[in-house]
């Protein structure tokens, strides 16, 4: 039985010093609801090095995203629109503490999928490093008989 019921797209776009770099994956995952919270789950794989995989967990809840990261380095991002959090990314060099300024949440998910957009930026010391955004669609894999 075929346990990641999903089908998870994601863009990813990064704004630094004026270049932007786009992203897009898909995958398999997992998506559920419980009580008022959304959680979306699968994992991903380094380019580099193929036997690397991180653990994804996104738990959205209204106007606040939680995006935990877990693997080699580890990670975890607090979006919440119209604020700013501070998040801890693990890098080979150590742990750094950057902030986290969310623009824009656009929550669309239901019971079966739907959409989810955020766009943010990354600053560290209070100096911006850079602006992000992200959307994220979801929808159930279709079984062939």
């Amino acid at each position: 039985m075929d346990k990641e019921k999903y089908l998870i797209s994601i863009l990813g776009e990064q704004t630094l010093d004026g270049e932007t770099d786009k992203i897009e994956v898909l995958t398999a995952g997992n998506f559920m609801k419980k009580k008022d919270h959304f959680y979306i789950g699968y994992k991903e794989y380094d380019d580099d090095n193929p036997a690397t995989c991180y653990n994804n967990l996104i738990k959205v809840e209204g106007d606040r995203v939680t995006i935990n990261r877990k693997g080699p380095m580890r990670s975890q991002l607090l979006l919440e629109k119209g604020r700013r959090h501070q998040c801890i990314y693990q890098t080979i060099a150590g742990d750094l503490n950057i902030g986290v300024f969310t623009k824009t949440l656009n929550n669309q998910l239901g019971a079966k999928g739907g959409r989810l957009e955020v766009s943010y930026t990354l600053d560290f010391n209070t100096d911006l490093v850079s602006e992000n955004r992200f959307v994220i669609q979801i929808e159930e894999k279709h079984i062939e008989q």
